[in-house]
């Protein structure tokens, strides 16, 4: 059981370029912890670099200089000598599925493996316990060993999103993980979402508005690379305090 309400995640003064394009300037916020941090904005306003620097994988993009500090229970993630202990604390979910040339089975194990994990038994708690969360099981139960790149799109995604739970990580961030999703198995997935805050932070970036107003305890409204407003959800989408931020969520704004 997590505390909540207190400081997970702290972002203090963070700037993003790549190359000469701004991605984020002067950011800072607080992200509580056993909370759902809704992150939503029009495109190119910085919403996934956020994500990609929270853990660290905007090392991966070419080009990209970072100043400021994200601080994960108050020490910077840029001063962590040891970068898979930070992502296997932060899990992450890309808006489309990077499914690894393996097994269904031997995808979500994959992280346990690696993380020492060898006994069968243990293995196969994990693999089943994380595909039920991803609401993948009962579709794929009886060919775990199918690889899975031949699952469909949706599948694919929910079993990048098995993938990251296997691990049970403390912070998980989601970006736009109900792209290639149907609605009902998104309504699905918001339900185990609600579920899992008890035990772990999720940080959820959306281009559904409305899907932020459903999930969220706090959200963040981001624009031009730069954060406009945050609040708790009813009052950010009732009662805004920037203009821009009203026309955005009437979806005066695209």
């Amino acid at each position: 059981m997590v505390v909540a309400d207190a400081p997970h995640i702290e972002i203090q003064d963070l700037s993003v370029r790549y190359g000469t394009q701004i991605a984020l300037q002067h950011v800072s916020l607080v992200i509580p912890r056993g909370q759902i941090f809704g992150i939503i904005g029009p495109a190119n306003a910085g919403k996934t670099t956020l994500l990609k620097c929270i853990n660290r994988t905007i090392d991966f993009a070419a080009g990209a200089r970072v100043s400021g500090q994200v601080l994960v229970d108050g020490v910077d993630v840029f001063g962590m000598r040891n970068v898979y202990e930070l992502r296997r604390r932060v899990g992450m979910v890309f808006p489309l599925p990077v499914g690894l040339p393996l097994s269904v089975y031997d995808n979500v194990a994959f992280a346990p493996r690696r993380a020492g994990i060898r006994r069968r038994g243990e293995l196969d708690r994990i693999v089943e316990q994380s595909l039920r969360r991803a609401m993948l099981w009962d579709e794929v139960k009886d060919r775990l060993e199918v690889l899975g790149t031949r699952l469909s799109g949706g599948q694919q995604q929910r079993l990048t999103l098995a993938r990251a739970l296997s691990l049970e990580p403390e912070i998980l961030c989601l970006d736009e993980f109900s792209i290639a999703i149907d609605p009902v198995t998104t309504m699905k997935i918001e339900d185990t979402l609600r579920e899992l805050k008890s035990q772990m932070t999720i940080v959820l970036v959306t281009n559904l508005v409305q899907q932020a107003r459903r999930l969220a305890d706090r959200t963040a409204f981001f624009s031009a690379a730069r954060l406009m407003e945050v609040n708790h959800t009813d009052a950010l989408f009732t009662q805004p305090k920037e203009r821009l931020t009203e026309r955005y969520v009437t979806g005066d704004l695209g």
